[in-house]
């Protein structure tokens, strides 16, 4: 995390928090010349529209109080999606059972990309069971991005 997107955790978190919601990520960028501060929130039902309303408001006023950020800047707050990264410990806890795509460092046994069902983490080491059943062992400080793969029920659907 950037020195920015640090900044504005240490700000915003607490206020997150208060609304019932947890701060799953913040990035900060420079997209065709305009500067981009994305927040993403979460909450075990889901992030609506107004639980992203109602936190932009709050944020807005309080980075215009603090003002973090010399320039100018879009705030936007919104869900992680469907495809939610996997960022703190925690994560790996939560989300056991589920599928995900990890991407690594470093080659773990000749891939830099796994997929497979998230067992946990257990003493820094993310327990990842491949699709041919194979269970393996990956650090997690050797991970770059971890995300929660989309599972859709198409049963029914015509």
């Amino acid at each position: 995390m950037g020195t920015v997107a640090r900044t504005v955790s240490n700000l915003i978190e607490p206020i997150v928090e208060q609304e019932g919601l947890e701060l799953v990520d913040i990035t900060f960028s420079k997209e065709g010349g305009r500067f981009f501060l994305r927040i993403f929130i979460d909450k075990p039902t889901g992030v609506k529209i107004d639980d992203c309303e109602r936190v932009s408001t709050r944020l807005s006023t309080l980075l215009d109080e603090h003002d973090p950020i010399p320039h100018s800047y879009v705030l936007e707050v919104s869900s992680p999606g469907l495809d939610r990264p996997l960022k703190r410990s925690r994560d790996y806890d939560r989300f056991k059972g589920r599928k995900i795509k990890i991407s690594t460092y470093a080659p773990i046994k000749g891939q830099r990309r796994l997929t497979g069902t998230l067992l946990g983490l257990k003493e820094d080491q993310v327990e990842l069971k491949l699709e041919d059943g194979n269970v393996i062992s990956i650090p997690h400080r050797g991970i770059a991005q971890a995300r929660l793969v989309a599972d859709f029920d198409w049963e029914g659907i015509k």
